[in-house]
């Protein structure tokens, strides 16, 4: 019989953050988010950056409030991907740059010029995605790249801090398109043919294993001397998917909040022309797993477009504008949510309707028709790429599973049920934090087995909501 015990999850988006305290046993996965704090990007003279000083700081706070609920065994941090600090004697060379920060274009061109993405597919077995890490530190500056000693990705670097340790946890790695995906190593000659040193590099961590136990100052600041760090599935998404309650191998799965990760979890990388033409992406996932998605556009239109109308003076209530949105009449226009128009921050409802301009169909009008326009294009984009992610994967897609916050949005789960023809089962809304506190607890022994057992223990303690596809 396993022992029971509670770890703690830092679970950081791109708009937010969370510490989540877990307990966890055989039959047991409970949850209590102890902190929450925003994320907000800050913009100075040089471009867009994260505040990670003070993202760390609350992380702090976090853990301070997580260790007040007990005995903590074990930390485990995840975040967004592709972003990085700079390191150099323990000592951060300037804030970290936002994936959204219009230096990348520079990136990508530099790159390009000597490695097109087709040969770049066929060693990373990524989609190509102007923000990958591989562009960003292409287009950084190269004085300050002499300096670094370490290119440390955000979960990285806040375990750095926690711990003292520097490592790249793999599937985190596997984003930056500087990690092969037939070996599962650096890429040395990639990174030397694009003049990066080999050591901004750090050494290679899987989840499962310590990072290392908290340095003394950190341990002694929130009151848990005798906790140690591991490495999860720092990706976000890679922590999502251990949590999503799939039974079978027919299923496909969503992982959806600010972006709509869509894929199906593989064996092994698919690396074929058919999937790079597709803008498929081979990402590592836990246990040696492989991540076959496309990043399609997420929430974000709808949060953007709800944020620019309360800038406007508009009181929003989501639920009420969604309720509104389900009682649309008719039809609306469905439009591109991965158009690269959607992609910064900005006036969302006239992009919409300079897109429906440009293609000749009409563009929704009220604040209801604009919601209902974003969740039916999105919905499509979800049950198309879902599908597509099955044929090119060798998977017959009979379900779709969707986690995260949009988990709770039933009329995108709903709609998304109806395009794709399949059951769509919703839930958790945690799976991020709870795919966390998994492979932690895994690593304590307080539960074992595969991903599979994991999963099972999901199924059976946070039920999914079955959304059937309507008739016709």
């Amino acid at each position: 019989m396993s022992a029971r015990g509670t770890v703690a999850a830092v679970d950081l988006g791109a708009t937010s953050g969370r510490v989540i305290v877990g307990h966890v046993g055989s039959d047991t996965l409970e949850t209590t988010t102890v902190a929450r704090f925003a994320n907000d990007p800050v913009r100075v003279a040089d471009g867009l950056h994260w505040n990670i000083l003070g993202l760390y700081g609350s992380v702090l706070d976090g853990l301070r409030e997580a260790s007040r609920s007990g005995d903590i065994a074990s930390i485990g941090v995840d975040s967004w991907a592709v972003d990085y600090g700079l390191v150099a004697r323990s000592r951060l060379l300037g804030e970290p740059f936002h994936y959204r920060d219009e230096r990348t274009a520079r990136g990508v061109e530099a790159v390009h010029a000597t490695h097109p993405h087709d040969e770049l597919f066929a060693r990373n077995g990524l989609q190509f995605l102007p923000f990958n890490t591989l562009y960003q530190l292409a287009a950084e500056d190269r004085s300050v790249l002499r300096l670094a000693e370490h290119a440390l990705l955000v979960p990285d670097l806040i375990g750095f801090w926690l711990t003292g340790q520097a490592r790249a946890e793999r599937t985190n790695a596997s984003t930056t398109g500087l990690l092969r995906a037939d070996t599962g190593d650096w890429d040395a000659d990639l990174t030397a043919a694009l003049g990066l040193p080999q050591h901004l590099l750090a050494p290679l961590i899987a989840p499962g294993e310590p990072l290392g136990p908290l340095t003394s100052e950190v341990a002694a600041s929130i009151g848990a001397p005798q906790t140690t760090v591991t490495a999860v599935g720092s990706h976000d998404t890679a922590s999502a998917v251990v949590a999503v309650p799939m039974a079978s191998g027919d299923a496909a799965y969503i992982s959806c909040g600010t972006w709509g990760l869509v894929g199906v979890e593989a064996e092994r990388p698919v690396l074929t022309d058919t999937a790079r033409e597709a803008g498929f992406t081979n990402e590592g996932g836990v246990d040696g797993r492989t991540r076959l998605l496309r990043n399609v556009m997420g929430l974000w239109i709808l949060s953007e477009t709800v944020r620019g109308w309360q800038r406007e003076g508009h009181e929003i209530e989501l639920t009420e504008l969604l309720a509104a949105a389900a009682a649309v009449p008719g039809a609306v226009s469905i439009f591109d949510v991965d158009d690269a128009r959607f992609l910064p921050p900005g006036d969302m409802p006239a992009r919409i309707a300079a897109w429906c301009e440009e293609h000749g169909v009409p563009a929704p009008q009220t604040q209801a028709e604009i919601a209902r326009s974003i969740i039916e294009s999105l919905a499509q984009a979800f049950a198309d790429t879902a599908h597509e992610a099955g044929r090119i994967g060798g998977v017959d897609v009979r379900v779709i599973h969707i986690v995260g916050g949009g988990s709770l949005n039933e009329l995108l789960c709903q709609r998304t049920a109806d395009r794709a023809g399949v059951p769509v089962l919703a839930g958790p809304v945690e799976a991020t934090a709870l795919g966390n506190i998994l492979v932690q607890a895994r690593a304590a022994g307080l539960v074992t087995g595969s991903l599979e057992a994991l999963r099972d223990l999901v199924a059976r303690t946070h039920e999914p909501r079955r959304h059937e596809p309507a008739a016709g």
